[in-house]
C-alpha cells in the first residue's frame, strides 16, 4: 500500500517535470522566433492600419501605413504622404504583434534611391526634411533632379513653380544619411504606383 502512494508521488513528480520542461521549451521557440523578427515584419502585420512616428528631428508623424519598402515606408497623413527612412525613426506607436514576411523579394530589395527615383521620374515637387540644420533650417522644397547610389540632388524651387532653370534656386546635394523624411508638397502619390 505504501508503495503505491510512493509510485503515485513518484508519477505526479514525473509529470510536473515534465509539464515544466515543456513550459520552458515552448518560452525557448517564442524567443528564437521572435529574434528572427523584422521590424518590416512587424510594419507590414500594421499596413493600412493608423500608427504614430517619432522622427530623429523630434516631430511627430501620424497617418495611414500604406506602403513598407526595404529600408523605408510611406505614411499617408490628411493626403499628404511622408516617405520615412527606417534610420530616420527613434519610435513607432501602434505597431502590433502581427508580423507577415514580404510577399516579393524584388520588392523587398528595392532601397530608399528606387523610391526617389521614381519622383524624380514624375518631377513631383516634395518637401525634403533634414536631419541636421542647413541654411534656412531643416526642410528644403524643390524637385527632385537626379539620384545616385547614396546621394540625391534637389533643385530647390518656391512652392508651385515648375522646375525650370529660370526658376531654380540652388541645386542641394544631398546624401541619404542626411534625409531624416520627404514629404509631398500637395496631395500627390509619393508611391505613383512603383517601388
Amino acid at each position: 500500500m505504501r508503495w503505491d502512494s510512493l509510485f503515485r508521488d513518484l508519477e505526479g513528480q514525473f509529470s510536473a517535470g515534465r509539464a515544466l520542461e515543456a513550459e520552458s521549451e515552448i518560452t525557448e521557440r517564442a524567443r528564437v522566433e521572435l529574434a528572427g523578427i523584422h521590424l518590416g515584419d512587424r510594419l507590414r502585420g500594421v499596413l493600412g492600419a493608423e500608427i504614430k512616428i517619432g522622427l530623429i528631428d523630434g516631430s511627430l508623424v501620424r497617418g495611414r501605413l500604406s506602403h513598407v519598402g526595404g529600408e523605408w515606408l510611406v505614411l499617408t497623413e490628411h493626403g499628404r504622404q511622408w516617405l520615412l527612412p527606417y534610420d530616420s525613426v527613434v519610435s513607432y506607436q501602434g505597431l502590433g504583434r502581427v508580423a507577415l514576411k514580404p510577399e516579393s523579394r524584388i520588392r523587398q530589395s528595392l532601397g530608399i534611391a528606387s523610391a526617389l527615383r521614381a519622383l524624380a521620374k514624375d518631377r513631383s515637387e516634395v518637401i525634403v526634411h533634414l536631419k541636421v540644420a542647413a541654411g534656412d533650417g531643416y526642410k528644403l522644397q524643390g524637385v527632385i533632379d537626379r539620384v545616385g547610389r547614396d546621394y540625391f540632388d534637389l533643385a530647390v524651387v518656391q512652392h508651385g513653380e515648375v522646375r525650370r532653370a529660370g526658376n531654380v534656386a540652388a541645386v542641394m546635394t544631398i546624401p541619404f544619411s542626411s534625409l531624416a523624411a520627404l514629404c509631398s508638397a500637395g496631395n500627390q502619390d509619393l508611391r505613383s504606383g512603383r517601388d
